[in-house]
């Protein structure tokens, strides 16, 4: 699907628990997430905790969007 989206023109981010799996279908810009079965949260974290967590992944996001690449890049801390 990301591939299909890119292809039409919009560019896309792939918020993703297991990297080498983005890799190998061809996303472009990859967002490392949590973990499987929480991959933009942490249930373990207070509510405040987990807001950030989830805003500084977000933000990690939309910053991948927005920078140029010209390979699969992976966006780490």
């Amino acid at each position: 699907m990301v591939k299909e989206i890119e292809r039409a023109g919009l560019p896309v981010v792939h918020m993703c628990t297991i990297v080498p799996i983005s890799k190998t279908v061809g996303a472009n810009r990859i967002v490392p997430t949590v973990a499987i079965p929480h991959p933009l949260g942490n249930p373990s974290l207070s509510h405040e905790e987990e807001k950030a967590l989830r805003r500084k992944l977000v933000e990690k996001a939309l910053k991948a969007l927005q920078t140029e690449i010209h390979e699969q890049t992976v966006f780490e801390d």
